[in-house]
């Protein structure tokens, strides 16, 4: 969670913050950062979901279009062939 910081940096840090605001507000200031700190993380996990489903939708509205351009070229296809199937069983015109 701290990347790099060790145990002896932390008590460090520590020791300079009560030595900065005291035992009495220490505990207030700490659940202050707590709550800021998950807040952040809501936050910023809610903003990830979002960006998420964006792609997901895109990502399905691609996946339409290219099934909505296959079938109707199959579509088109079936229609020509029938046509000419048409055709071959009529046979040859004559005048």
């Amino acid at each position: 969670m701290f990347g790099n910081i060790g145990f002896p940096e932390l008590l460090i840090i520590l020791a300079i913050a009560l030595l900065i605001f005291g035992p009495k507000k220490l505990p207030e200031i700490s659940k202050s950062i707590g709550r800021a700190v998950r807040e952040f993380r809501r936050a910023s996990d809610d903003i990830k979901d979002k960006i998420e489903q964006e792609i997901q939708a895109s990502e399905f509205k691609e996946i339409k279009e290219d099934l909505k351009k296959d079938l109707s070229q199959d579509l088109y296809k079936d229609g020509v062939e029938e046509k000419e199937g048409k055709k071959d069983e009529e046979g040859p015109k004559v005048t």
